[in-house]
Order: structure tokens, then sequence, then C-alpha cells
């Protein structure tokens, strides 16, 4: 099938960045990030690359300070698992959430999965940053899952649309991550009317209601 969706308009090359839609993924890293309006909010940053892209393609470095170093193979791209950020509240039903419980079931759907429930299991820690820390050790690696990314589009200073990427939040409507080959797939279909929230105007995205990652500065920032 032809599809311009991942390429650019000058060199016709497949862009090293990830975007929103429903791609085969691998996780690279997990990290557990303060936002920088909420020191009592985290995001949960999944680093992911792609499966390998054929044909012509520069992927990112790896090591950016190695100028001669290996590439990724992949498309590249940092993706929140949550539309919006981890923290104790009382939402407007009245029920409460706290950021330890909630930050851990996501953690068990994810290592579900990826087939690593016993391996996350097996952590034990002190404080949530501790147990991420392991999470990170745990749950990366070269597993590859099927996924639905969302964005929520803005424009920076030059006036470019950037994607602040976060996975669709579960319902009975879906899930966002699957396993490859899963029976009776429950995997969202990409709709950008469902799973894009596109900019209406020139904005920061560390200003609005909707908070996107502290590294989302760019569509990838080495």
């Amino acid at each position: 099938m032809l599809s311009t969706k991942d390429m650019s308009a000058g060199s016709g090359k497949a862009r090293p960045v990830i975007s929103p839609g429903n791609q085969v993924i691998k996780i690279n890293k997990i990290t557990f990030d303060q936002t920088p309006y909420d020191k009592e909010a985290y995001n949960i940053v999944l680093h992911v690359e792609s499966e390998p892209v054929k044909g012509e393609f520069d992927g990112f470095l790896i090591n950016p300070d190695d100028k001669d170093g290996p590439r990724y193979k992949g498309q590249v791209g940092r993706v929140r698992m949550s539309p919006y950020p981890y923290k104790d509240a009382t939402l407007p039903s009245g029920r409460e959430v706290k950021l330890e419980s909630e930050v851990m079931k996501s953690m068990i759907y994810l290592a579900e999965v990826l087939g690593k429930r016993d391996d996350l299991d097996m952590i034990e820690a002190d404080t949530i940053a501790e147990f991420m820390d392991s999470v990170n050790q745990v749950l990366s690696g070269d597993t590859f899952i099927n996924a639905c990314v969302g964005s929520r589009e803005w424009e920076n200073k030059e006036g470019y649309i950037n994607n602040d990427l976060y996975l669709p939040r579960m319902s009975k409507d879906g899930i966002p991550l699957e396993a490859i080959d899963k029976e009776d797939s429950r995997l969202y279909k990409f709709s950008k009317a469902d799973h894009v929230r596109e900019v209406q105007k020139k904005s920061s995205p560390t200003t609005s209601s909707f908070e996107p990652a502290s590294n989302a500065g760019s569509d990838f920032d080495l």
C-alpha cells in the first residue's frame, strides 16, 4: 500500500520519528518524569522504536555524541502511557485516585501485554521512583507489541505542528496496547477524529489544560 504519512517533502525518505496511528513498537526505555507545571504529577514515558524501516532510511543516532556510531533501525518517539499525568486527586465524581496505585496498575497492564507479569511481580521497592527504575529494567527490551498511538498537536514558535504522543485510555471500545497475533483483538483501530487532538491556535504545550510530557518540546529531541 502506498502512503505518504511517514515521508518528508524534501527527501522522500521515511521520517526518523514515529507518527500517531496503529504501530508495531518495542520499548527501549521507560522513564518516570515529573511534570514541569506540577511537582506532584508524573508521566510514564515509553521511549519506543518501530520495526526496522525497509529501504533508504536514516534513523537517529543511538548515541548523539558519536557521529559515526550506530543508528536506530526504526522510527523512534516518546509516548506517554496516559493522556493525563499521574497524581493523587479527587475526580469530579468524588472518587479518589492515588498516584502509586494507578502507576502500578498501568505497569501490570503493560507487563501482561509483554508476557512479563511474573517478572514484574518480583519487584520490591520502597518508593514509586525506585519501583519505576526497576520496571525500566524488567519491561524494556526487544519484544514488539501492537499499539494505537494518539497525539495532542501543538504549534511551535516557527509555526510547525508537533505531536505530543500518548496512549489513549482503555475503555469498553478497546485498548491501546496488545500482544502481536492476539486472538480476539480489542486493539483500537486508529481514528484521527478519536485519537488526535488537533491544534486550534498557537499555544505553549505547558500552559494548556491538557498538559504534555515535560520532554515534548519536539517530535524527538535527542
